[in-house]
């Protein structure tokens, strides 16, 4: 029974999550509960308490996670002053003449302000609030308009700098090298945020690639689906569209090019992309202190629940390794038949079935110091393990009826508006994800090859 408690603790903490009660609490809470019922009982070595304070403390002086602000800033920033809405407009006036443009224009934004503020909740609400009701009025089919809106707010899991990357870097490394200081190796190599991104690339240009195309193609095949914007509807100079576009993709570009060449850590692109977002709302007369309250507001909440949940993750994670859990997940592995294969498969399974119920930051404290150790010891590849959970939390916030994303849309969407549409638009944008995830899990090289031609 002894042997079962990190099991138990996993599971006890995941009802009290069922019950509505806040997640950072909760995880600390119940990890500290039955640390001091395991001591009572003679079963928890209290060293793993002492080693609380100074893993908390390594959580605040990490440069690594200065980033999150940064980018959550950058983000918001460019959608509090309206410099997003004017993207928008700008891309929608480029495609106006292609078959389903809009909603290709809907997407290549969506990739742009996924990409800068990383959040699949403001995303789409900010694309509901901004595209949904364009493509209504153009005549968009409802549910193909729902679909575009949920699935490319989806896409900051998985597009660079993504804020889901940057905390899966962190926690990914982390396991690698214990996986590998527990296995003899006393010089281990580490996993950085900038081999994520670029490991990141080439599924997220699959998927944004896919959504285009699958829009053109309903265009082409069914007009009415996806009509020609009328010329007259928007009459955008030349010169506008160029400037609506070009200032804002450029700086998503060097923040992104940057880091993947190595020109500057994560963490100083991220203060380049936040500073460069305040310049160019100030030079387009945007900035004010109403918006500079609000993006403030904004950065410090996402912020500040990012941290006290890392927190709450760190002492059930210590916690959890008092109990022996490692090792409890390491035989559980090893036991599979089918080895690596069925081990990744089961852990797939409970990240996707844990999305319907917690963000994407709960996972990845919660999860992954769980079985990362275990997984990576059993030679499985870092940065393709931590893409895989990253397309994979993508596919779950999508998939109806729990789908996070689904509920975002659901919440700024006309009421007359049916939810079944919302449900069915969503549906091929799931199987093209379950797509992608398949040929990362059956071609790795995807994930993996441009970081280690980067890092030659």
């Amino acid at each position: 029974m002894v042997e079962l408690l990190p099991l138990l603790l996993f599971l006890v903490v995941c009802l009290f999550l069922l019950a509505g009660y806040p997640v950072a609490f909760t995880l600390s809470g119940v990890s500290l509960l039955f640390a001091g019922l395991g001591l009572a009982a003679g079963v928890f070595d209290d060293a793993f308490l002492g080693l609380i304070p100074n893993r908390i403390y390594g959580v605040f002086v990490n440069q690594n996670l200065y980033a999150v602000p940064l980018f959550v800033f950058m983000g918001a920033m460019l959608e509090k002053s309206r410099i997003a809405e004017e993207l928008l407009q700008g891309m929608e006036a480029a495609m106006a003449k292609l078959p389903g443009g809009l909603g290709i224009s809907v997407v290549l934004v969506g990739m742009l302000l996924a990409a800068s503020t990383g959040i699949v909740g403001a995303t789409v609400v900010t694309m509901g609030i901004l595209s949904l009701p364009s493509m209504l009025k153009a005549g968009y089919r409802p549910s193909l308009a729902c679909g575009v809106v949920c699935a490319t707010g989806t896409l900051g899991q998985i597009i660079p700098p993504s804020i889901c990357l940057i905390l899966l870097g962190e926690v990914i490394s982390n396991a690698y090298q214990l996986s590998q200081l527990n296995a003899g190796v006393f010089a281990p190599d580490f996993v950085s945020i900038s081999d994520l991104f670029a490991g990141a690339v080439v599924p997220g240009l699959l998927l944004v690639c896919a959504y285009a195309l699958y829009v053109a193609v309903v265009a082409w095949l069914d007009p009415q689906a996806a009509p020609q914007l009328e010329r007259v509807q928007r009459k955008v100079s030349a010169g506008k569209v160029v400037g609506s576009l070009f200032v804002p993709v450029a700086l998503m570009a060097a923040v992104l090019g940057s880091i993947l060449f190595g020109l500057a850590t994560p963490t100083e692109a991220a203060g380049v992309g936040a500073a460069g977002a305040a310049l160019l709302a100030l030079a387009r007369r945007k900035l004010n202190v109403s918006v500079l309250r609000q993006v403030s507001l904004e950065t410090i909440k996402l912020t500040s629940m990012a941290y006290l949940i890392l927190i709450g993750a760190t002492i059930f994670s210590s916690v959890f390794r008092g109990f022996g859990g490692e090792q409890l997940i390491e035989e559980i592995f090893a036991g599979l038949p089918g080895g690596v294969f069925s081990a990744v498969l089961i852990v797939m399974l409970v990240v996707f079935l844990l999305g319907f119920i917690l963000d994407f930051i709960e996972i990845t404290f919660l999860v992954v110091p769980m079985v990362g150790p275990a997984l990576l010891a059993m030679g499985v590849d870092p940065v393709w393990l931590a893409v895989m959970i990253c397309v994979n939390l993508q596919t779950s916030f999508l998939t109806p009826p729990f789908g996070f994303s689904l509920f975002y849309l659901r919440s700024v969407a006309p009421g007359k508006l049916p939810t079944s549409a919302i449900y069915r638009g969503a549906i091929p944008f799931v199987l093209m994800q379950l797509v992608v995830l398949l040929l990362l899990a059956f071609e790795p090289r995807l994930a993996t090859a441009l970081p280690e031609w980067l890092g030659n």
